[in-house]
Formats: C-alpha cells, structure tokens, sequence
C-alpha cells in the first residue's frame, strides 16, 4: 500500500442511493483459498478471489515458499501447491502489508516447517501484537525474536516435526484457532484447539473439503476443534462468495439515506458471519434475504435493503464473534437511530488495524455524534435519523474500515465529512468508491 501521497475523500449523497451491487469475494475464504491450495498437491483454481492487498501478500508469501500462483485472463486463480511439509525456504522477508490475517495465518503455516521466516508490514501492521498466536506456536515449537512487545519485524524459526497440542483460545479468535490448526496439518497426532466463544468456521469447512481430517464436537469446555497430521490435501475448485464485512458498508448507507432501495447480490451468509444483520434487524433495518442458496458448501443470499427508521439497541455482546470486523460501521448506524446505542464485549477491537473504539470515537465526536467511549465498545447518541453535521476531516489511522464507514457517514451529513486518506481502502475492497458513484454517490477527492 502506497502511503507517500495521501488521498483526501469525501463522499455525498443528493437523493436515494439505488441499484444492485455484487461485493468482492470474502476476504476470509480468499486468504484460506490459498493457503490451503498452496499445500495440496496437483491444481487449484479459486473463482472470486478478493483482489485486494491483503490476499495479494498472501499470494506473494505463498509463491515466495515456492507454490506457483497466478491468475489467468479468465479471472480464476490456479494454484500449484508444494504438498503438506514442501513448504520451501523463502529467500527475502514476507512483506504482510498491512493484513494481520496474512501474518497469523502464515505464521502458522511455517511453524511446522523446517524453514525460517521473517515477516514485515507496514507502520500499522507494525503496530499490532503478535503474542496471541506466537504463545500458542511456541508451544507447538516453534520460535521466535520480535521487535519489543510481541511486534513485527518478526523473524520465526519452525520446527519439523512439530509438537501437537491442545490449546484453550483465551479470546475469541478465528485467526489464532487457524493458526494452530494450519500448524497442526505437518504435526503428526491430533492438534487440538478449545474455543469457549464460537468463531468463524471457515477453515473448518473448507479442509473437510480439501481432504483433512477435520472433526468438531461440542464440550461442557466449547468447541472442540481437531486436526489429524500429518494430512493429505486434495486440489479443489472453490467459489468464494461475497464478503459480508464489505456488504456492510451498502446495508448501513441504504439503510440512513432518506429513499434508498439497494441490492447487494451474492453475500455469505454463514451464521459465524451474520451478527452485523441480526443487529441492524434488531434496530429496525429492512434486509430482506432473496434467493438464500448454497455455493461452495456455503450459504449466501441477495440482501435487499431500504431505508427505514432505526432505534437504539444494547448490542448483545455474545454477537461480537459473528461481526468483530463489522463494528466500526455498526457504530455508523448507531449515529442515525433513536436514542442511545450501547455496544459493549469487543475488547479485540483495540488490536486491530487501529484502535478501532478509540478511532471511531474521535471519529463521530469530531462529527458533532456523541459518544461514551468503555474499553470495549462504545454508546452512540443516536440523532434519530437527521442528518448529523459532519464538517470533520477524520484520521483513518491507515485503517480500511475506519475510512469506508465514515465516507458511509459523509452520506447523509449536514456538512462534508471528509477522511485523510483513501489509500488503505484498497486493503480489502478496491472498487469501493466506484461502486457508492454507480449506486447515485458523489465522490469528491480533496
């Protein structure tokens, strides 16, 4: 990602925001896609692979460690992949970008390769802890030498064969759960992961289908989640269907924008994934599911959604897992509703791309929106559906999120919103800006 030259912009809307949009395929499945590919033995070929910086690095790594990824002209992706255990030594640094996703997941993919690793990001990467997944690869062998307080640059030595282990995730974590499973896959004997909160079941899912001896069982303790090494990957030809997180953006603008009337095709609508529509329903959203259907062993569903009245909520706390991504724009709505909007139970918020309660609170502050913030979460005064006034410039703290929802909140302002840079966008959604144009936006880059 390209930061040397910031890119100021502003979104507007006059009138309603109409039409049908197809968001990029899910970010989640894409970098699992891959990663999965790359280990399997013959070819792969992924239709609708987010194209977005984040699984780009994933790319990247994945070719630097010798799997042979490429597009072709018809838009599918085939990956060549090594076989479990043929990862080889990558001859430069894994240049992760800004995608902690990248980072983890890789990271447990090397743990249990003879192989040593550096990883590098950029200065928002940097920023961000790594100890959550380095404990519980360290005790799968493991090792490590970071820059202070568990950060990148971060150099990590694997251990063939590696030990299996039974690990209790102290928080929710999909990337931490797959981390150790992507681990496990070069571990001979079961590698065990315990999750008391459920989390996205992504990786589950698709190494069932890629051939893995996969089992979940449910326990007085959790999910019990458990990988046989050391495994077989069969090629597969996977369709990644939309990403929910980049559909949120659409549901909250149709959503506050007086008149609007937008369809969003092909979203995911596995239950891990869906907290961000229960809790825009509980507030009163109109989302309508058409055409529910199953694709790649996934559900998904064209969303219609219409402006209406929102009212304030608590948000219940056990929705965290299914919308962790999702709160920044949630945060959004809250600005729109009637009354007092209290989101609390999201403490990984503060790790990710930013702080994201703290970002979003100076965010709609600065907006003339009032906020309460908590160390996990925030409460929103809700204006009841008028326009708020706007009239900021927000710092995105090189946080793609962050930037789309508040554009999202420029929508219906009294007075321009305006964020410092456009850039990270590209992270994981691209054409975000010329899709808000083809749905009746104004973009004004500053």
């Amino acid at each position: 990602m390209n930061t040397a030259f910031p890119r100021p912009l502003c979104l507007s809307a006059d009138g309603p925001l109409r039409g049908r949009v197809r968001v990029p395929g899910d970010k989640s499945i894409s970098h699992r896609a891959l990663l999965f590919s790359a280990l399997a033995v013959g070819e792969s070929r992924v239709e609708g692979l987010l194209e977005g910086e984040d699984v780009l690095a994933t790319a990247a790594a994945l070719r630097a460690m010798g799997a042979q990824v490429a597009r072709g002209e018809d838009g599918i992706w085939r990956i060549h992949g090594v076989g479990v255990g043929g990862l080889l030594q990558p001859q430069t640094a894994l240049d992760m970008g800004n995608s902690g996703t990248s980072t983890r997941l890789l990271m447990g993919l090397v743990a249990s390769h003879p192989i040593t690793a550096t990883f590098i990001g950029d200065a928002s990467l940097s920023r961000r802890p790594m100890a959550r997944v380095t404990e519980p690869l360290a005790q799968m062998g493991a090792s490590f030498t970071t820059a202070p307080g568990e950060r990148l640059p971060l150099t990590m030595r694997g251990l063939c064969p590696a030990i299996p282990i039974r690990y209790t995730l102290p928080v929710a974590s999909a990337q931490v759960k797959s981390a150790v499973l992507l681990a496990g896959l070069n571990t001979p004997g079961l590698t065990r992961v315990i999750e008391p909160v459920p989390t996205r079941d992504h990786s589950e899912r698709m190494l069932r289908g890629f051939g893995a001896d996969v089992t979940v069982e449910e326990s007085e303790h959790g999910r019990i989640i458990s990988v046989r090494g050391e495994a077989e990957l069969r090629p597969q030809a996977i369709v990644v269907p939309g990403d929910p997180s980049s559909a949120g953006f659409w549901m909250v603008a149709a959503s506050i924008v007086p008149g609007s009337d937008v369809v969003i095709e092909n979203v995911l609508m596995n239950p891990t994934r869906t907290g961000l529509v229960t809790a825009l329903r509980m507030m009163g959203a109109s989302i309508d599911e058409l055409d529910r259907r199953a694709v790649g062993g996934e559900w998904v569903a064209d969303l219609r959604v219409r402006h209406a009245a929102l009212s304030a909520i608590d948000v219940p706390a056990d929705l965290a897992p299914s919308m962790i991504d999702e709160y920044p724009i949630l945060f959004v709505a809250a600005a729109f509703a009637s009354g007092r909007t209290v989101a609390r139970g999201a403490h990984e918020l503060r790790v990710k791309e930013s702080d994201r309660i703290a970002a979003m609170a100076a965010a709609l502050s600065a907006c003339g929106v009032g906020c309460e913030e908590y160390n996990d979460g925030l409460a929103i005064e809700g204006r009841g559906g008028d326009a708020i006034p706007g009239g900021a410039t927000i710092a995105t703290h090189l946080d793609h999120r962050i930037a789309m929802s508040m554009v999202v909140a420029g929508l219906h302002a009294a007075r321009p919103i305006v964020i410092d840079d456009a850039a990270p966008i590209a992270t994981s959604y691209p054409g975000f800006v010329d899709v808000a144009e083809s749905l009746g936006a104004r973009a004004t880059w500053r």
